[in-house]
């Protein structure tokens, strides 16, 4: 058991994924889950290319665009979501203080931006 809002920060939000400890029962190859709070205008450094993962985003509160190479998606009200898939980058930004639920399928190193 756990709390989404104390455990998060500890590892950029991320609480289950190939980037926990083994043996950790967080630690998983077929999935990542994140619990992301973003302050207002706060925005992906760069681009996510060359994405091999399906990802699912939801907004628990806030306003959260999701922009993708054809469109660009606001997520307003609770329980807005997206999806995309595998050859799909993306970027995102908080237009107002947000939480937001990920989860992506599978969990694979590569994509982290270089703090």
């Amino acid at each position: 058991m756990g709390n989404a809002g104390i455990d998060a920060p500890g590892d950029r939000g991320w609480l289950l994924g190939h980037f926990k400890p083994p043996g950790d029962a967080r630690h998983s190859d077929d999935v990542e889950i994140k619990w992301g709070t973003h302050p207002p205008g706060d925005r992906r450094a760069q681009w996510a290319t060359g994405e091999r993962r399906t990802a699912l985003l939801v907004l628990i509160s806030g306003r959260f665009r999701v922009e993708l190479p054809e469109r660009s998606v606001l997520l307003s009200k609770q329980g807005d979501y997206v999806v995309w898939g595998p050859g799909v980058d993306h970027s995102w930004y908080a237009e107002e203080a947000s939480v937001v639920l990920t989860v992506r399928w599978p969990s694979v190193p590569g994509y982290a931006v270089p703090e």
